[in-house]
């Protein structure tokens, strides 16, 4: 279940085929930059405003005056991106996405019908096709004391070689409002996160995240 093809519908992110390349998504992380950049180059420029250099809004998206949108980013068709978001860099945002008010993102993809609506940060992460954090919810991308970030799934643990590591949700995701996934999480796909969870390690698909870290099965 940790696998790329495991966790999304790739046809649902504009980074799908490329994603497809990397085993675990996580190994796509350090990348996303430099692969937002070369999407830039594809792109139509009757369907997208290059408002500064590589930053690049669908002309049906609507962007608060008061939001920043920094480089590279692009912003697909039909996303609303509300007062006050934070977009620092290196965002891929897909279609029909809500990034909301206060909200901040950084180097990560968003599958199209994502939606990040007040007061999140999403940082060196990945959110699956129709993925929803509630209100306050994050992503801590770095560990207390520096080290490199580990993919604990029970007595297995993945190496990612990688200082900065937020999560990675899968396809109908839904975290509850103020939880924290801590740095290495990884989510499967079609969980609920109960509310004020403190969420480490890997969390099957289809299941529930309940209070005090019991996991049961979505029946």
């Amino acid at each position: 279940m940790l696998k790329t093809f495991d966790l999304f519908s790739l046809e649902h992110s504009a980074a799908g085929s490329w994603l497809a390349g990397f085993e675990y998504p996580w190994e796509a992380l350090i990348r996303i930059k430099s692969h937002i950049l070369e999407l830039c180059k594809t792109l139509d420029k009757s369907e997208y405003n290059e408002i500064g250099e590589n930053v690049f809004v669908h002309k049906t998206a609507v962007v608060a005056p008061t939001a920043y949108i920094g480089a590279p980013c692009i912003i697909g068709a039909n996303t609303e991106v509300r007062h006050c978001a934070f977009i620092r860099e290196s965002a891929l945002i897909g279609k029909n996405c809500v990034v909301g008010n206060s909200v901040e993102i950084k180097n990560a993809i968003l599958f199209d019908n994502v939606q990040v609506p007040h007061f999140n940060y999403v940082g060196d992460s990945i959110l699956g096709f129709k993925s929803h954090m509630g209100a306050g919810s994050i992503t801590s991308n770095v560990k207390s004391d520096q080290s490199l970030v580990t993919v604990k799934n029970g007595d297995e643990k993945f190496e990612t070689e990688l200082m900065k590591f937020g999560a990675i949700l899968g396809d109908n995701v839904e975290v509850g409002c103020n939880s924290v996934l801590n740095p290495g999480t990884v989510i499967g796909k079609n969980t609920n996160i109960y509310p004020l969870s403190c969420v480490r390690g890997v969390v099957p698909a289809y299941s529930i995240y309940k209070t005090g870290g019991v996991i049961v099965d979505k029946i």
